[in-house]
């Protein structure tokens, strides 16, 4: 089959776009260049925001399922506990937001969970197969891939470069990665097993005179297993006895033992974003458009979402409209260079010894991330995140806005109108208020929720975008 797109990359954010498209009947083929599928931690953070995206790709129960809440963290100051605390307060669910709280699970775990979702609309993952060059002309791109049985051309209408930091496709483009790389700051990161320590808790061991330079360890949802991150001083490569001399240095303790670590790395803070998102029908998306420090726990998150914003244009274009598609390069390179700003000035407190470097607040939480446009008059039209809100049907049964809005379609809010015929792109509900008794057909917003975050007046109209941002308010 002649794919219609072709995504170069398979990690979260090649794979988040795979589903995206293969969910709307979009012919899609994903390609990675490694051997065996990636193996590590690393981006082990899952954000709220990331929650509701995989909510509506239908992965979250597993996701759950996988992984865990942020465990508390026992610090360590001189070998004696001093406290205890998390890297981000606990917040209860609301109408609005369903999932507040970020949730832990190894890279290496969502991306198997990725991979299961995307096998079931019949895709796999190609590995072992990598996107050698390209050219592309007004109706399309042809690439040549290097396969295990030899070199293939390939024809698709897009090409999605999700192949990491050392992009072929960025490269290939010839887009600046502007930024920079700081070779005065390394880490060790590993996954580790370390004996006679709870896996229920994450550990912080420091000195008490330089308590914010330390060893981190936190633990990895379903192994036994701890994420290792530790600040190296000299040139060493991270081997289980560099990572068991380190552990010993700052915990000063003995009776700690580290086991052969299952995937360990150097790591430098590169912080880069490329000048473009988009040269014709080649787009970047996730590291390979932004590289981020881990502070903060951003860059994952942001590819997951590249990829969410992405699929629905691409869609579109594909059927005929692609004024959606001249919207992502806008929207998301924004984006990550607001994001880059707030993991850079975490990562800039953490080198300087500041503890509020430890914690992580609402906006790391990328619920606030905004695509807000305006029209001709100045009047706010789109862009806000559609939240969450239960509803009640007629029948007294309940349903929520996310229900609605999960799918390949958009969604169009008719608050005390009739509800109008719907479309396969665009599904419609009349909303009436919480003191109406609704008839069949119209949907009741209990407590008000629905109005108080959507219309002002009754007879407002709000179309939501397919992934779950508010498109257009009509107020007449």
């Amino acid at each position: 089959m002649t794919p219609q797109v072709l995504v170069a990359g398979a990690g979260p954010t090649g794979l988040t776009l795979a589903i995206d498209l293969a969910r709307r009947g979009v012919g899609v083929r994903i390609i990675e260049q490694a051997a065996e599928f990636f193996a590590g931690s690393r981006g082990d953070g899952l954000q709220p925001r990331t929650l509701e995206v995989f909510e509506d790709l239908g992965v979250l129960g597993a996701i759950h399922a996988a992984g865990i809440p942020v465990p508390l963290t026992r610090v360590f100051l001189d070998g004696s506990q001093v406290t205890e605390r998390r890297m981000s307060e606990l917040r209860k669910p609301t109408p609005a937001v369903p999932y507040p709280n970020p949730w832990m699970l190894g890279q290496s775990d969502t991306e198997a969970i990725l991979r299961a979702r995307l096998a079931e609309f019949g895709i796999r993952v190609e590995l072992s197969t990598a996107l050698a060059t390209f050219t592309q002309d007004a109706d399309g791109v042809t690439a040549t891939l290097t396969t295990p049985g030899g070199a293939e051309t390939v024809r698709a209408d897009y090409l999605i470069g999700a192949d990491g930091g050392r992009s072929t496709v960025r490269r290939t483009l010839g887009i600046a990665f502007e930024g920079s790389t700081d070779e005065s700051i390394r880490m060790l990161l590993g996954d580790v097993p370390v004996d006679a320590l709870d896996l229920d808790y994450g550990y912080w061991f420091a000195a008490a005179g330089a308590p914010m330079t330390g060893i981190s360890l936190t633990p990895l949802a379903g192994r036994e297993l701890f994420q290792f991150a530790a600040p190296l001083t000299q040139d060493a490569e991270p081997t289980r006895a560099v990572l068991q001399e380190t552990l010993d240095r700052f915990s000063g303790r003995t009776d700690l033992s580290v086991g052969e670590p299952e995937w360990s790395t150097v790591w430098r803070p590169n912080i880069r974003l490329a000048q473009r998102f988009r040269v014709g029908r080649v787009f970047l998306a996730g590291d390979a458009a932004h590289a981020h420090p881990p502070t903060g726990g951003q860059g994952l998150n942001t590819g997951v979402q590249d990829g969410y914003n992405l699929g629905w244009k691409l869609a579109a274009a594909l059927d005929g409209d692609p004024a959606p598609l001249d919207t992502y390069e806008s929207e998301r390179r924004g984006v990550a260079a607001r994001v880059l700003g707030l993991s850079t000035a975490l990562l800039d407190k953490y080198v300087s010894g500041d503890q509020d470097a430890m914690d992580r607040g609402e906006d790391t939480q990328q619920l606030d991330i905004t695509y807000r446009a305006t029209d001709a008059t100045g009047q706010l039209v789109a862009g806000d995140r559609a939240p969450d809100a239960p509803l009640r049907r007629a029948d007294g049964s309940t349903v929520r806005l996310f229900e609605l809005f999960r799918g390949p379609h958009a969604t169009l809010l008719n608050f005390g109108g009739e509800t109008t015929s719907a479309t396969t792109a665009t599904h419609t509900y009349s909303l009436v208020g919480p003191d109406i008794t609704p008839h069949d057909g119209q949907l009741v917003a209990i407590g008000g929720h629905a109005f108080t975050d959507y219309a002002a007046v009754p007879g407002t109209r709000v179309l939501i975008r397919p992934d779950g941002y508010l498109a257009r308010r009509d107020d007449r």
